[in-house]
């Protein structure tokens, strides 16, 4: 899966369309998720997904909960 990093080190992405089901969303979630967390370099300390948001376009975001993203 591609996404891109800004200079602030903000990942955008998208995963799925308003016309995906909820199971394809959740299934291109995951698989976005574990794309970033394999990009992370062996040499990073602490936490290396701080915050995360999602939304579609022109709507508010939802924040996730990235506890459950660090325990991967």
């Amino acid at each position: 899966m591609e996404f891109k990093v800004d200079k602030a080190g903000i990942i955008h992405s998208g995963v799925g369309k308003a016309s995906f089901t909820q199971e394809q969303l959740q299934e291109n979630s995951k698989s976005f998720l574990d794309a970033v967390m394999k990009a992370k370099p062996v040499g990073a300390k602490g936490k290396y997904v701080l915050r995360a948001f999602l939304c579609a376009t022109m709507t508010p975001s939802v924040e996730l909960d990235v506890s459950i993203i660090d325990q991967q």
